[in-house]
């Protein structure tokens, strides 16, 4: 199978590891950091060292991924989405290098919405579908759909109203 990878020279990529068809569009800051086959990035992302992304991922524009950001395979994240990863930063911190590094985990086949914000040390379980711009401050259950500020489960993908939007979803786990 060809690499049909794109990397835009106006993208700063270093010790990256970057898998096959990768698509990574303009004046993207990417360090230190595993991105699986077939994901595409957009652009004015920034992604951190240690931060490893799943195969066929779809990142939009302007997300910011820290350090220690783990994320499955089959996941959106919408525009201006921003993880964070310490619970208490502060300069004095950050200059010395001594904040405490939250890991977030990600499942597979979660759906971001745009502008959405990920709080240090969750835990989004597959399947999960968060409304744009939703805090999240709490790990989620398997299937939910999560929403606000702060995010709170509002519904399953599974019920009625839900289940024909995220047929693909649902058909993986049945």
């Amino acid at each position: 199978m060809a690499d049909n990878s794109f990397i835009s020279e106006k993208s700063i990529i270093t010790n990256a590891d970057i898998g096959k068809n990768v698509k990574i569009w303009h004046y993207c800051n990417i360090y230190g950091c595993k991105i699986g086959n077939n994901t595409q990035i957009g652009s004015y992302c920034e992604i951190k060292k240690n931060a490893k992304i799943g195969e066929n991922c779809r990142i939009q524009a302007f997300v910011f991924i820290p350090e220690n950001i783990i994320i499955g395979n089959y996941v959106f994240i919408g525009p201006h989405v921003v993880f964070t990863n310490d619970k208490y930063p502060t300069a004095v911190k950050a200059i010395s290098s001594s904040w405490k590094c939250e890991e977030t985990k990600v499942g597979d086949n979660v759906s971001i919405g745009a502008g959405a914000i990920i709080c240090p040390g969750i835990k989004i379980a597959e399947a999960t579908i968060i409304g744009a711009g939703s805090c999240l401050t709490k790990d989620t259950n398997a299937f939910s759909v999560v929403a606000g500020n702060p995010a709170k489960k509002i519904a399953d993908i599974r019920d009625k109203k839900y289940a024909k939007i995220y047929k693909d979803i649902i058909d993986i786990y049945a």
